[in-house]
């Protein structure tokens, strides 16, 4: 039988996907796979699209009747939060601005709604990820919500950071950030055999990073070697291997959080 997979194009995923979607971890099935940002896997999984996908944290709510979330695989982590970039020095709050985001069920949206509820923007438009540096740069937006590679490149643009959102939290809760989830269709996946699957492929990526050298650097969008590989090492941790009681304990508290602040619908806890 061959199960569709669906992740997003950069350098994490592909890394941490590379040996699941060639054939090279044991037992495991086929896959057919799917490149595809976290804001289009959002929504395809709602409509039950994928047997195995990557989704955002923030999504869980609207897809754990359909879906296991897997104990592997996705991105957590600490200093590696999404960031609300500016032009204009001046801007101190988000109050009265228009902000480009990515997804409206992004993990990075959620933070930045939780962040900025005192204060919220006037206007928040979804535009592509690629899209949103160069747009808040050309003076389109007052403010762009970004995520992943763009930590280490929003400079070349001019740009500044005015919140590090995965710092806000880390201060607020000495929790790790949960950004990105995988997931399996009850009616179609085994959660236990897709974990070690999963494991595996994470445990050959770090046996050998020079094996998914050429597949990550076909799929990451022209950036330069040094990018990829601070990318890799920032998303890619001890949290992809298992997300423990500490990865656990920062789900909840998030959606637990957005939940009391009728953001999310009401979610059991994920350990339960």
């Amino acid at each position: 039988m061959t199960l569709s997979l669906a992740f997003s194009p950069c350098p994490n995923d592909t890394f941490v996907f590379h040996a699941l979607a060639h054939g090279l971890v044991p037992g495991a099935p086929a896959f057919d796979v799917t490149y595809a940002d976290v804001d289009v896997t959002n929504t395809a999984a709602e409509r039950g699209e994928f047997d195995l996908v990557k989704v955002s944290y923030a999504a869980l709510p609207w897809l754990l009747d359909s879906y296991t979330l897997l104990p592997c695989g996705g991105a957590l982590g600490r200093g590696c939060g999404p960031l609300v970039l500016v032009k204009d020095r001046g801007i101190t709050s988000l109050g009265g601005k228009t902000v480009a985001v990515p997804g409206d069920r992004t993990t990075a949206y959620l933070l930045m709604r939780l962040w900025s509820a005192g204060d919220p923007p006037a206007k928040v438009e979804i535009v592509p990820f690629a899209e949103i540096m160069p747009a808040v740069a050309a003076g389109r937006f007052d403010a762009g919500l970004v995520i992943h590679e763009a930590r280490f490149t929003f400079q070349r643009y001019g740009l500044h950071a005015l919140a590090d959102l995965g710092e806000w939290w880390e201060e607020d809760t000495g929790l790790p950030i949960p950004l990105g989830a995988i997931i399996a269709r009850r009616d179609r996946v085994d959660p236990e055999l897709a974990t070690a699957w999963i494991k595996e492929s994470v445990r050959q990526a770090w046996a050998d990073p020079s094996a998914s050298r050429d597949y990550v650097l076909s799929h990451a969008q022209e950036m330069e070697q040094d990018v990829v590989d601070q990318h890799i090492k920032l998303y890619v941790n001890e949290f992809t291997a298992s997300l423990g009681p500490d990865g656990h304990a920062a789900v909840d508290a998030l959606l637990t959080r957005a939940a009391e602040e009728g953001l999310v619908p009401a979610t059991p806890l994920v350990r339960g």
